[in-house]
Parts: structure tokens; sequence; C-alpha cells
């Protein structure tokens, strides 16, 4: 089995058993978590496939991964709830697992095409994170890859090292998924964030946001 093939899987397995926890959340129907979990699973996938050029039909062929997103949602909706809570401390390492593993075979399709280090970066970073993106909207929520702790610069930096040759063999790419996955956990950890600047105060966040900053903004908000 190609690595390329490995990083799918992983990919296809955490994404789809997120998005379906995430339905649960929401309390939506059997139905719905099904199509938040493919959603999920998919939707950076195909994204990057329109930006990068190709066809989005190839998603019909991937007959076997489909199935596989499909039997990962139904896992999800019929765990135990004490298996179910144990995930969702485990929650964060499993998306840490799907944004390298679709990061890293978003940058390698790039490549792959002879496409400029643009939409090698571009590939890596929409097909970490779109499916969370999308997952995260039809859920009514504010996309957490766009506001929580570092996230998408690790998937754009996974997208540089393939872009510019340091990762090509089996071993180097899997040595990159294992980096990706620790910088995840370390920004989650550390709670590190980009800079970020408030319209209510006009102050500008670098790094950690204080607790007691975080309490004073909550408590303005109507």
């Amino acid at each position: 089995m190609h690595i390329f093939d490995i990083f799918s899987i992983i990919g296809t397995i955490a994404f789809a058993m997120s998005g379906a926890f995430v339905a649960m959340e929401e309390e939506y129907d059997i139905l719905g978590v099904l199509v938040l979990g493919l959603v999920t699973a998919f939707g950076g996938g195909i994204i990057r496939n329109v930006l990068i050029g190709v066809p989005v039909t190839t998603l019909w062929g991937q007959g076997d991964l489909i199935m596989l997103a499909v039997l990962a949602v139904f896992v999800a909706f019929v765990l135990p709830m004490p298996w179910i809570r144990h995930w969702k401390r485990t929650e964060v390492l499993f998306d840490a697992i799907g944004l390298s593993a679709f990061a890293i075979q978003g940058a390698l399709y790039a490549t792959d095409m002879k496409h400029p280090m643009s939409a090698v970066l571009v590939a890596a970073v929409l097909t970490g994170i779109g499916g969370g993106i999308v997952r995260d909207l039809l859920a009514g929520r504010k996309p957490l890859v766009l506001r929580d702790e570092i996230y998408a610069v690790w998937a754009m930096l996974g997208g540089l090292a393939i872009g510019v040759g340091w990762f090509r063999s089996t071993l180097e790419l899997i040595v990159l998924f294992a980096s990706i996955v620790l910088f995840r956990m370390l920004s989650v950890h550390y709670k590190w964030k980009l800079p970020r600047r408030s319209l209510e105060t006009g102050d500008i966040h670098i790094g950690t946001e204080p607790k007691a900053e975080r309490v004073m903004v909550r408590d303005q908000t109507p």
C-alpha cells in the first residue's frame, strides 16, 4: 500500500468520526450524522480538487474510502456513551491526526501535478482544514480552525516542507506526519495563538490570551 493511501485512510476515519460526533452534539438525526461525517471527511478534498484542477468526479472513484467513512460514522453513532466520552477526551488528538494526514495528502497531490508552491500550500491547507470548516458551518458553529489555537499554520508548514522537497520518501513523510501531530498537540496544550485584535478594545493580543481578558470580553457580550 502506498503511503498516500495510508494517509487517506487515517484522515478519512478521523474526520468522519469527528463530523459524526459534532452532529450528535447538535442532536441531528441519523441522516444528519451521516451527512456531516461524510462532509467532514471529503469536503476538504473536494475544495482542493476544484482549486488545483482535479476533476471533482474522482470522488466517485474512491468507493472504498466512502464506504470506510460510512462505516466510521455508523460506528460512532452506536458506540456506548462511556466510549464516546473517552473519545471526546482524545478528540483533539484524532483531529490532529486527520489534519496532518490530509495536509500531507493535499501537498502530495499538488506536487505530483507539478503545481507551483502557492498551489501546494493552498492544497495542503484546504485539504487539512476544509472539511472542518464546512462541518462547523453546517452545524451552525463558528469555524474553530480559524479562531482556536494555531491550527492551519501546521498544515501550511507541512505543505511548504513537501513543496521544497525536504520530505519525499516514506520514512520522511512519516516523520513529517508525526511532527505536525506533535506541534498541533503542543499548540493546544500551551494554548499558542496567532496575533488577534479586538474591535471592542482595540488591543492586539499576541500569543496566549490572558484568562482575565477572556472573562472580561465574554462578560461584555450581550
